[in-house]
């Protein structure tokens, strides 16, 4: 059975067991987490939208690559250079349950 699920406005598809890896949740190491905007599911022989509930658990709270954002006008001497590092959080699916 898998799902279709959005959170931080991306979709997912997650079977149970699966780990993701999604936008900064709040919370800490070991805490659940329940996903209130299901798309789609499916068992194998039909789809369905909605009536199911996906729960999952904290794995951790990572951050992505820097990546470097560098911006210059020619003869301009005009140089701006920032950095970003994204946050993420790792959630293992551990059900989907029909509600």
């Amino acid at each position: 059975m898998f799902a279709v699920i959005k959170t931080g406005g991306k979709q997912y598809k997650v079977s149970e067991s699966d780990v993701i890896e999604i936008e900064k949740l709040e919370g800490a190491e070991g805490d659940k987490v329940e996903f209130p905007e299901i798309l789609l599911t499916s068992d194998g022989k039909s789809i369905n939208a909605g009536s199911v509930k996906v729960e999952g658990k904290i794995v951790s709270q990572t951050k992505g690559p820097k990546i470097i954002i560098m911006k210059h006008r020619r003869r301009k001497n005009s140089r701006r250079k920032t950095g970003h590092r994204q946050a993420y959080t790792l959630v293992e699916i551990t059900s989907i349950t029909k509600a």
